[in-house]
């Protein structure tokens, strides 16, 4: 079975996130951006997992998941936290930091449209997000790309998503595996730019990570309960279109798309 929300059905119609707190970990943004609207605030997170001033994107990738966030959710406050500088590539000790930041923040959603398929990294993430779990925070992230299972995603805390082109880009799918465990099916296409064909624009799963967050901070407006995977979950499925979809083996893989940034040690 898979659930259907959009934002123009119930209960998602006219809402916009009032109140949602939302981190956005990548390159940053640009606020200079005609698609970002205001930056409630930032910060840079050096490799070292430091703390730094400079949160302003000079890679377009940040401010790309950024607008494409902002679109569904035009009144959740957006922080943007760098922890890429000069190419799409970190550390462990910066995502680490970009979370205790996030947690310090009391940020309820954390978009981290990036992520490692390196199995050995997972327990230092596993342990940022309990923190940021304990300070009311949830983490969406890609469950699997190109074929690869991938971390923080695919860990029992994070709100995992993959990308599916055929799903509607203001709308995501809630699926289940076998096993039992929901994910999110997003569409891996941005905001669209004026001009620009769709097949030369960027897409890939990093953008299906910021729609589903998009869905997921409209959803939460209003919400007075606490944050976590389920809680998501369960209200961003609460009253809407069920598919008549049987549940799938294991997590997809996103077709045709373009691999997100991956960390390094």
């Amino acid at each position: 079975m898979s659930v259907r929300v959009c934002v123009d059905s119930p209960p998602l119609a006219g809402l916009s996130g009032t109140g949602v707190s939302v981190a956005v970990v990548d390159s940053g943004a640009n606020p200079d951006n005609p698609h970002v609207g205001r930056v409630a605030g930032g910060v840079g997170i050096e490799l070292s997992g430091a703390p730094s001033a400079d949160w302003v994107d000079r890679l377009g990738h940040g401010t790309a998941v950024f607008a494409a966030i902002q679109e569904k959710a035009p009144q959740a406050e957006l922080y943007a936290v760098r922890v890429f500088r000069r190419q799409l590539a970190t550390s462990v000790r910066a995502l680490a930091g970009a979370l205790d930041w996030a947690a310090e923040q009391g940020a309820g959603l954390v978009n981290m449209s990036l992520g490692t398929p390196r199995e050995e990294q997972a327990a230092r993430l596993a342990a940022a997000l309990e923190r940021l779990a304990a300070a009311g925070g949830v983490v969406v992230a890609a469950v699997r790309s190109e074929g690869q299972r991938w971390w923080p995603g695919t860990l029992p805390a994070a709100l995992g998503v993959v990308a599916d082109p055929d799903c509607p880009r203001g709308c995501v799918d809630i699926r289940t595996t076998q096993s039992g465990r929901r994910f999110v099916a997003a569409s891996p296409y941005p905001r669209p730019i004026p001009g620009v064909p769709v097949e030369r624009n960027l897409k890939g799963t990093s953008f299906a990570v910021a729609n589903a967050t998009g869905l997921v901070a409209r959803a939460l407006e209003g919400f007075s309960g606490r944050i976590d995977r389920k809680a998501v979950l369960d209200r961003l499925g609460s009253r809407n279109q069920v598919l008549d979809t049987p549940p799938v083996p294991q997590f997809r893989a996103c077709s045709g798309s373009k691999p997100s940034p991956h960390s390094r040690p």
